[in-house]
């Protein structure tokens, strides 16, 4: 080996045309080209090691040294038969390198064309690349299969485990006053939860009161620890799976519904368990105590974003007042007006000290009975939807630096700052937008956030966010505490969502060996946190890449319906192959391909990301606005292609020719970078329904106003009325001094009806009933009669809770339900 060469582990990404590019787990180092030749019968994502050699135009070209571990062992797919004897599942760009036989007599009798789920008996380094089929789904076309290929694509989990089911059922359906031995009683307070109004599982609650030094804010989250000790089948489970993973109506859970729906969801108006972070702050938002325990607590209200933020506005003279919530939330809107107070600081002060706030849109899918897509909407983030954010965010922090305090080994949610040549390629991109500032030198978060205001209302707007987030690094869990670059926190970890976030539970379990020593709660070694949170970040990934394949797959099926029909877009990025194009209605982006841009040849500068036709001197780059017309649609592989708006009447046929091939060398040049799912600064995610996220609101109103503090005749101290006023969003970045006002006591609680939605034993139950007419979100249950290999974790005690934080706006916590804390 040269000298020059070095080995590197990492994941691979097959090209149709044999060659790949190799990702290494070092995300300083840059993607490595691996020619077909030296590919040997690696698949797209699985783990191997490469010996890679810097060439001299300074990019890498390495060779696969071995393949470490297979990504797929089960796949979803069209069955195809062949002749008599064998039929074929097609790698149509799965990244196989060949298509998968299947022999007649292993195929259970499926049809030509019917979707199958199959098992990968042996790979081409083994043998010929050959399967059977475990299960004959139906209807490749139906929509509702969609969910059921991506998942089993994806290797996520469809039902929990015999032995996981029956711990689950052990426990009675409430807690028992043995449960509260030793607990703190806060049922008496007014204490409240906040999510998208299709949420299920209801992980944290919040109370915020004001006091004459500042405010006085109560962080309770479900005690899953209590519940789910380490080594059982449940804990398992719980850690192979990782995270729940959130589909468009429907969600796979990583607990049993029994505990994530019912026994640890932090319903309204039922006693339960909850690990309390109990902080108080000053006027300007500034932290001053913490402090930890176990509490039982009740809920008085089951809160919707929508209805909090009706609330706010009719207060705030925005909106009339609607009476029907203005009753339903009486006896809590103190807490509901102090909570919005105390975010408008913390969020000041966060912008202050350097947070960034990436705005990019993101959409809902309107899903029917039958599966398909009747809506894209765009969806706008309410300041509902930001004051759960801060609430989170706080208690993040609060625990992780509880942790520095205490010197233990812990987990650690970090955002490293951006590689430099990142920030130069961004640099790049938005000096050819019209940028006339400079990113480099300086605090970074501020460079970057002065970039973003420059554009701001400008058409470019998006696009910019878009690019940003492109160039952040990948947010993960570590037991190295190395901060939090997008959210400019230098202690930052998952405390609020253990329901549906295994770090969260690993966090939890950490918190009470600290504040009950005699406990039989145990802390991890640096090692085995390091273990953790490299498998714990692989599946959040995973489960991110899942969530947007069914997304894809979802707006390809909506697209399908309007080829020909024309659509405002602009260039979101430009590649060798072609420009691709982000409708501006739908938020839904497509490729023109280079062949259907004109007769004239372009020229690709990578370094710029532009396409120029020399002769004509046109060019096309990131930020162009186009008219283009919808020519093709691979629903299977959640792909749309464009055409020109002058060639609209011919878009169809357009569509149906074949693709020039680019060049080997640098067709993958321009790998499409999806944005990763933490670098949203601080959005939550939904429970399923038509909201994918906690950060992503449940209405189309677009919430930017903030409640403007009073001042006295001195003009030195600020009040904050009864009635919150609005002022721009922009003002709540100014830091907001200190006033005295105690809240007013609360009122009793109100009746509260809360009504469980039906359960389904299984995905395949699931879909039977979405065929009958029921549109309901659900989770999985049904056991699983295979034994799913589990990995041991090491701590001696029993599980404690999970919650997760980000940077994009990753719901703190509520993160999603995607992602609640950034």
């Amino acid at each position: 080996m040269s000298a020059n060469n070095k080995t590197l582990s990492g994941f691979i990404k097959r090209h149709p045309d044999g060659f790949g590019f190799f990702i290494p787990d070092d995300k300083q180092h840059p993607d490595v080209y691996v020619p077909q030749q030296a590919m040997k019968s690696a698949m797209t994502n699985d783990r191997v090691e490469i010996t890679a050699e810097k060439e001299r135009d300074g990019r890498f070209r390495g060779e696969i040294v071995r393949i470490t571990e297979r990504s797929q062992k089960r796949v979803a797919g069209k069955y195809v038969k062949m002749n008599e004897k064998y039929g074929v599942i097609k790698d149509e760009g799965r990244g196989w390198g060949q298509d998968l036989k299947i022999n007649t007599d292993q195929s259970k009798g499926a049809q030509d064309g019917e979707l199958v789920e199959a098992r990968i008996n042996t790979f081409p380094d083994e043998g010929p690349f050959v399967g059977e089929v475990v299960e004959v789904i139906g209807d490749a076309k139906d929509p509702l299969n969609d969910i059921k290929r991506v998942a089993i694509t994806q290797n996520i989990p469809e039902y929990f485990s015999k032995e996981t089911l029956e711990e689950a059922s052990h426990f009675a359906k409430n807690p028992t006053e043995k449960d509260f031995v030793g607990r703190t009683d806060l049922r008496h307070l007014p204490i409240i939860t906040i999510d998208g109004a299709t949420a299920k599982d209801f992980d944290d609650a919040i109370l915020t009161e004001m006091t004459e030094e500042g405010f006085h804010l109560y962080v309770a989250i479900a005690d899953v620890s209590h519940y789910v000790a380490v080594g059982t089948a449940m804990d398992k489970e719980a850690y192979e799976r990782g995270n729940s993973v959130y589909f468009p109506n429907f969600v796979i859970p990583m607990l049993p519904e029994a505990i994530s729906n019912g026994l640890c969801s932090l319903n309204p108006h039922l006693p339960r368990l909850a690990l309390v972070c109990e902080m108080t702050f000053d006027f300007t938002g500034e932290l001053k105590t913490s402090k930890f325990y176990e509490g039982v607590i009740e809920s008085k209200a089951r809160v919707t974003y929508g209805e909090a933020q009706e609330l706010l506005d009719g207060a705030a003279g925005k909106s009339s007042m609607n009476h029907e919530v203005a009753k339903k939330l009486d006896h809590v809107k103190e807490n509901i007006f102090r909570s919005s107070d105390l975010a408008k600081v913390l969020m000041a002060k966060r912008f202050k000290e350097g947070s960034l706030d990436l705005e990019v849109a993101e959409t809902e899918l309107v899903i029917d009975a039958a599966g398909e897509p009747v809506d894209v909407i765009k969806s706008q983030r309410l300041f509902a939807h930001r004051l759960i954010e801060e609430m989170m965010l706080s208690a993040n922090v609060a625990v992780a630096k509880f942790f520095g305090q205490k010197e233990v080994p812990a987990i650690y949610r970090v955002h490293e700052e951006p590689a430099a040549e990142k920030i130069e390629m961004l640099q790049r991109y938005t000096h050819n937008m019209g940028s006339e500032g400079k990113i480099s030198g300086g605090k970074l978060q501020k460079r970057l956030t002065r970039m973003l205001q420059e554009f701001e209302g400008k058409p470019e707007a998006q696009i910019i966010h878009i690019l940003t987030l492109r160039s952040m690094s990948q947010a993960k869990y570590t037991h190295n505490n190395l901060g939090h670059f997008g959210l400019g926190f230098d202690f930052y970890t998952h405390f609020t969502s253990p329901i549906r976030r295994y770090p969260d539970l690993i966090v939890h379990r950490l918190i009470k060996k600290l504040i009950m020593p005699n406990s039989n709660y145990q802390l991890m070694t640096e090692e085995d946190l390091a273990t953790a949170g490299t498998w714990l970040s692989a599946t959040e990934q995973k489960a991110a890449k899942a969530e947007r394949q069914i997304q894809a797959i979802k707006k390809a099926r909506f697209m399908q319906k309007m080829l020909g029909d024309v659509f405002e877009g602009l260039v979101s990025s430009v590649t060798k192959f072609g420009v691709f194009v982000l409708l501006r209605q739908f938020n839904i982006d497509g490729l023109i391909r280079l062949d259907d841009l004109g007769n004239e040849k372009f020229e690709f500068d990578e370094e710029n990301l532009t396409l120029t036709a020399p002769r004509s001197g046109f060019t096309y780059k990131m930020g162009d606005t186009l008219n283009v017309a919808v020519s093709m649609v691979d629903v299977e592989q959640g792909q749309i292609n464009f055409v020109l708006e002058k060639d609209a009447k011919n878009a169809e046929a357009i569509g149906k020719r074949p693709t020039r091939r680019p060049e080997k060398r640098d067709s993958g040049s321009s790998r499409k970078s999806y944005a990763k799912e933490d670098s949203k600064f601080g959005k939550k995610k939904n429970h399923g329904g038509n909201n994918f996220g906690k950060g992503k609101p449940s209405s189309s109103r677009d919430e930017k106003a903030v409640t403007r503090p009073s001042f006295s005749k001195s003009g030195s101290k600020p009040t904050f009325s009864k009635d919150s006023r609005p002022i721009p969003f922009k003002e709540s970045k100014s830091l907001i001094k200190s006033t005295p006002i105690v809240a007013p006591a609360a009122k009793p609680a109100g009746d509260g009806n809360y009504q469980p939605k039906p359960r389904y034993a299984s995905l395949s139950d699931y879909l039977d009933q979405k065929k009958k007419g029921s549109n309901e979100e659900t989770t999985i249950s049904k056991p699983a009669f295979r034994s799913a290999e589990n990995r041991q974790n090491t701590e001696k005690r029993r599980p404690a809770s999970n919650d997760s934080g980000g940077v994009r706006k990753a719901r703190p916590d509520k993160s999603g339900r995607k992602n609640k804390s950034r």
